[in-house]
């Protein structure tokens, strides 16, 4: 357990884990799966390594059923993934949350794309926070880095989240009870983003990566550095196109209740503001009401 987030565990009446504070790494970009597939590749090998036996399940799109990650399982992931699948390998023992990795792929032919200007190709997965207590926050950072580096990313971020099986019945209410105590934690919403957020940025994380054309519209990594004052906060060149913003050592929950809200997670979404996705009028997600979501996308804002 750690000073910087509460314990969330919330299970079913059967013991299976519906949320649970985690770790979410997210990466989004603005190409297709043809350009994609190598570096994504890349990243599932750097995530695998990191996981050991960690990921054991595979939902592919048409079976009713699992498939296990044994040898003939993992051939099947290689060839959807060569197809141009949606990938999605889920945590060993099914019922607890820990580890997941999320392909969403958008394949060059695909005839909805011209109707959906926001779509991107997104690359998601999850870590439980005992890896962040046994192994450290620059472990994880180094993790976060090494799955980004070969990603052609228009924007990311890493931290802390509700990780879980937000789609079923009762957790949204789960969720919504916590959000606004804890800024700090994400609700991840990946695949929805995969059609919407386009060269938009999700919000401030611990470490928020910035790309093409948002990094260059601030001037830079220069320019984004000069706007950035609070303690802790830095700003690291990734390469010429690419950087992570790093909002202390430590992913943080804030806690209003008890007067943290989080100054470096304010500064840097005011400086990001023009560019902060918003959800369209009417979609409530996890929310009970729009107004709601409106008040937790703009949670560092006002």
């Amino acid at each position: 357990m750690s000073e910087h987030y509460p314990r969330i565990r919330i299970r079913a009446e059967d013991g299976t884990m519906l949320v649970r504070e985690g770790l979410s790494f997210s990466f989004y970009m603005r190409r297709f799966h043809e350009e994609l597939l190598p570096v994504v590749l890349r990243s599932l090998e750097t995530y695998r390594t990191a996981v050991g036996e960690g990921l054991g399940i595979y939902w592919d799109e048409e079976a009713e059923y699992p498939h296990h990650l044994d040898a003939a399982g993992w051939e099947l992931v290689m060839r959807d993934l060569n197809a141009g699948r949606t990938i999605r390998l889920n945590d060993v023992s099914g019922r607890e949350c820990r580890y997941r990795f999320d392909y969403l792929d958008k394949p060059a032919n695909l005839p909805t794309l011209k109707w959906l200007p926001g779509w991107n190709s997104a690359v998601t997965c999850w870590m439980p926070t005992e890896y962040l207590e046994e192994h450290g926050p620059a472990q994880v950072r180094a993790l976060a880095l090494a799955l980004a580096a070969p990603l052609p990313f228009c924007s990311g971020q890493v931290g802390l989240s509700f990780n879980g099986e937000l789609d079923m019945l009762g957790v949204r209410q789960e969720i919504e009870e916590r959000c606004f105590r804890y800024p700090g934690f994400d609700i991840p919403d990946v695949e929805h983003l995969s059609w919407d957020l386009g060269t938009r940025v999700r919000g401030p994380a611990w470490l928020t990566f910035l790309g093409q054309p948002v990094l260059g519209e601030l001037g830079g990594a220069t320019g984004l550095r000069s706007r950035l004052h609070t303690p802790g906060t830095t700003v690291e060149e990734l390469d010429a196109e690419r950087v992570v913003v790093a909002l202390g050592e430590w992913p943080d929950a804030g806690d209003t209740e008890q007067g943290n809200h989080l100054p470096a997670y304010r500064e840097l979404a005011r400086v990001l503001e023009p560019w902060l996705f918003h959800e369209k009028e009417g979609m409530r997600g996890y929310f009970s009401t729009f107004k709601n979501l409106r008040r937790w996308e703009r949670r560092f804002l006002d």
